[in-house]
This record gives C-alpha cells, structure tokens and sequence, in this order.
C-alpha cells in the first residue's frame, strides 16, 4: 500500500497564482501542482487573479494568455509591479514569437504551449529567467501558414488586442481575421 505523501504546514509551501479560463485544466493542473508542494489559489480572470494577488502577492504564478476580457500580459504586468520578484510562466494554446516575446518582456520568466503539463510548470518555475544555450535550432524555415500567424500576432501586439484596428492595419476584414485568430496556429 502506497503511504501518503505529507505536505509541508500552508505557510511553508511556495504559494502560486494559477489563473485560466478553461475550468477543467485549472482543477488538474491545480490539483497537480498541490501534489507537488505548492499552495495554489486559483483565478479564472485577470481581474480575480488580481484581487486575490493584491490580498496576498504569490511568490508564482502561471497565467494563460487568452482570456475573456484582458488578455494574461495584462496581469503579468500588473503581477511584476505587486512584486518584482514574482516567478511568472506564461501558458497558451496560441503560442506566437511576438506574445513570448512581450511575456518575457513584461517580467514573465518563461512561456509554455499547451498541452503542458504540471511538470513543465515546475520545470519552467525553477529554471527562473535562465535561458538555455542548448535549445535545438529548427531545422527548416517556418511554413507560410505559421509566418501568416506570428505577423497577425505581431500586429495585433502592436495594436494592443485591438481586433479592429489590427485588421485595418491588415487590409482584412475583422470578421476574417477574428476567424484565422480563432483557429489554432499551424505548427511551426
């Protein structure tokens, strides 16, 4: 028989922010990273994971990028001016060069895809901002598809999350371009 595994006291565990709107990935990965020794609050939006942070500031936090309402730069920002050392990792199932690189820019440590799971958070918490020399460089250029994504990422970065003015920024239609942000980026 497996013997249970003995969690340190609350105030002993390294306490993380976990803030996603898809409810079932925030319970799993809630519960996993509890396992792990984390104590986890978690939110379902920027403006409860700010709430919750401005009561008490986590020494972690992972936030999803895409959320109703305020994308998670926004609370990354917000988390680093509560606490600058807060530890960051940026999640997203619509991962693109231009929000990683605004994620690590605004003070996040690191910036997962999704699926990952809760031992890519750790892994990624405690690498702290250390970058890895050893990444394997892509072997081919990226597909025309994926270039299409990161230059609307890019200009929709450059045009704050504004749809509208991305698209005329585009010469698109917004409904066309709502269309292509809605689907998944193609791999790279």
């Amino acid at each position: 028989m497996l013997k249970p595994i003995l969690q340190p006291p609350d105030d002993e565990r390294t306490t993380l922010l976990l803030v996603d709107d898809d409810d079932a990935f925030r319970r799993v990965l809630a519960r996993a990273l509890d396992r792990r020794g984390y104590a986890v609050t978690v939110a379902a939006n920027v403006e409860s994971a700010l709430a919750k942070a401005q009561a008490q500031a986590p020494e972690c936090a992972v936030v999803d990028l895409r959320m109703p309402g305020p994308s998670g730069l926004v609370l990354v920002e917000k988390l680093i001016e509560l606490d600058p050392n807060t530890r960051i990792v940026m999640l997203t199932g619509y991962a693109s060069i231009a929000t990683a690189v605004e994620a690590i820019k605004l003070g996040a440590i690191h910036y997962l895809a999704k699926p990952c799971d809760a031992d890519q958070v750790v892994a990624a918490l405690n690498r702290g901002g250390a970058g890895d020399s050893a990444i394997p460089l892509a072997s081919s250029p990226l597909s025309v598809d994926r270039l299409e994504w990161e230059h609307i990422q890019r200009v929709l970065s450059e045009n704050r999350g504004n749809i509208s003015a991305t698209a005329r920024a585009l010469k698109m239609h917004r409904r066309t371009l709502q269309r292509k942000l809605g689907k998944h980026p193609s791999p790279e």
